[in-house]
């Protein structure tokens, strides 16, 4: 299997090409907020490194959110005219979900509560634990939740952005990427391109940020 990871969900940006369960290509951009700039020529950079096109893709596979809006809509809409305009189906997986699978690549970690800074004083949430294949998958529901009551929802040691605003001591760094997105995705269902859909969890997500409360 072929298969084209995208991650821009955490305001960086990364691609990774995996074919049959080797990982042929793992680009990352650490400049934030660059992903409509770096997507599109990382992945042509990839695709020419590995000698495959577009139509030699077997999934697509892309963050769906939770996490920054402009990132997962970049992400999403990116995924879905790569993927609509090759006939490619496409695996969406949760932003905290790769974060999780990232804590067990870089620390050996197998049960953890994935958190993200969601400004306005909230945090994306949800906890995860390692299977017999070596994914990690959820034990709770994804959450949109204030400090004080994500406090009840951890389960698990805390990774990620959101892990010292609730945590003081919460030291350890972990930053998903798009290698964590084709970990996961391998065995993931798959969707047409038109159900690559981003997740949000915040209704009000489109407001600016005037209009959502936010100083």
């Amino acid at each position: 299997m072929k298969l084209l990871a995208l991650e821009t969900a955490n305001e960086q940006c990364s691609v990774c090409i995996v074919e049959d369960g080797t990982v042929k290509f793992n680009g990352f951009n650490e400049q934030p907020r660059a992903q409509t700039q770096t997507l599109l020529p990382m992945i042509e950079q990839g695709l020419q490194q590995t000698d495959l096109t577009l139509e030699q893709l077997d999934v697509i596979a892309f963050s769906r959110g939770p996490g920054s809006f402009s990132g997962v809509r970049i992400n999403a809409a990116v995924t879905q005219a790569l993927a609509w305009a090759n006939d490619i189906p496409v695996a969406p997986v949760s932003t905290l979900q790769a974060l999780a699978q990232a804590a067990y690549r870089l620390h050996g970690l197998t049960a953890v509560t994935a958190v993200l800074d969601a400004r306005m004083k909230e945090v994306y949430i949800a906890s995860y634990e390692l299977d017999q294949n070596k994914i990690m998958q959820p034990v709770s529901e994804e959450k949109l939740l204030a400090y004080d009551i994500a406090q009840n929802e951890i389960k698990h040691t805390l990774v990620g952005s959101g892990a010292p605003l609730l945590q003081k001591d919460a030291l350890l760094t972990v930053i998903a990427d798009a290698q964590d997105i084709a970990t996961i995705a391998q065995t993931a269902p798959t969707v047409e391109a038109s159900h690559a859909l981003p997740v949000y969890l915040r209704d009000n997500a489109w407001k600016k940020i005037s209009e959502q409360g936010k100083a």
